[in-house]
């Protein structure tokens, strides 16, 4: 798995490529938490070039969202392949993020909430 970073004015957007699953998930653990552990509140997560992603993954999405929600911050996941959101439906996850179709989508998204 590829992790990229990229920031749009208050917004994190990470980008990860590949699989997501028990062996690379902790990378993204220590990414994102990293992040958030230093006050970001604004994060766009885009799954556009992800293969597929475990329950590994889904834990470390669901464990970010929840400590983003703990201190008022927001994560908006976007661009999901039909096979990564089949996970998330599978596993009952998509009513639990703010999940968009496109990054813009997601950028908007967040500055509509003024997260």
């Amino acid at each position: 798995m590829k992790i990229g970073e990229e920031r749009r004015d208050e917004t994190l957007i990470v980008t990860a490529s590949g699989r997501i699953d028990s062996n690379s998930s902790s990378e993204l653990e220590r990414a994102l938490l990293g992040h958030t552990g230093s006050g970001e509140s604004r994060i766009v997560v885009d799954l556009a070039e992800v293969e597929y992603i475990s329950s590994a993954g889904l834990r470390v999405l669901l464990m970010v969202a929840k400590k983003l929600q703990a201190t008022k911050g927001r994560l908006v996941l976007c661009a999901m392949p039909e096979s990564v959101r089949l996970v998330f439906e599978l596993a009952g996850f998509l009513p639990i993020f703010a999940i968009e179709s496109t990054r813009d989508a997601a950028l908007a998204r967040l500055a509509e909430s003024g997260a």
